[in-house]
């Protein structure tokens, strides 16, 4: 895979995580636990995207 595939890649996925952890938090009663772990898996995906050669 090429880096600029890769670096589409991370930043589809990292839309992906933003857009379930806005629906998570607007549900009634969100899980708190689901909040933080989708939280943690997007900054991961950031500092991958931070790393990536421009």
């Amino acid at each position: 895979m090429g880096q600029e595939a890769l670096s589409e890649t991370l930043r589809g996925k990292h839309a992906e995580l933003e857009h379930l952890i806005e629906e998570e938090e607007n549900r009634p009663r969100p899980d708190p636990t689901i909040v933080h772990s989708l939280k943690k898996q997007k900054l991961k995906i950031k500092d991958e995207i931070q790393r990536e050669p421009h």
